[in-house]
């Protein structure tokens, strides 16, 4: 099956062997998004609020390169490198994507030096 690399320079570039996205059939999977200052190209200094903000926007930015949005999303990950920082994300989160909230999970991991969260996304396109 071929496949469609998404890339816009509206959204973080790489930093790595990976793309902002790729498109197979109707799946869409948006990369890891760490809230990245878009003057410097350094992840955002700002609270887990602030860097989810940023984080989810930049996701919407790579779906949007593909014609899709948070409507057609299927599933979203976030990682976050506190616990104690899931509320103040999740309040974040609901700024930003409408409900019906699309399935999520949320786990803690190691990020980036300066990094309070990270997410992706998985959406299917008609």
């Amino acid at each position: 099956m071929s496949f469609t690399t998404i890339s816009t320079p509206d959204a973080p570039a790489a930093v790595g062997a990976y793309s902002q996205g790729r498109r197979i059939g109707p799946f869409l999977q948006v990369c890891g998004q760490v809230a990245t200052d878009p003057a410097t190209g350094d992840v955002l200094d700002a609270d887990v609020a602030g860097q989810t903000r940023r984080a989810l926007e930049q996701v919407g930015t790579i779906l949007a390169a593909d014609g899709a949005g948070w409507q057609d999303v299927l599933m979203v990950r976030v990682h976050l490198a506190r616990d104690e920082d899931f509320e103040a994300m999740d309040a974040a989160y609901r700024e930003v994507v409408s409900e019906p909230f699309p399935p999520r999970t949320t786990v803690t991991v190691v990020l980036a030096p300066g990094a309070l969260v990270e997410v992706d996304a998985l959406a299917v396109r008609p």
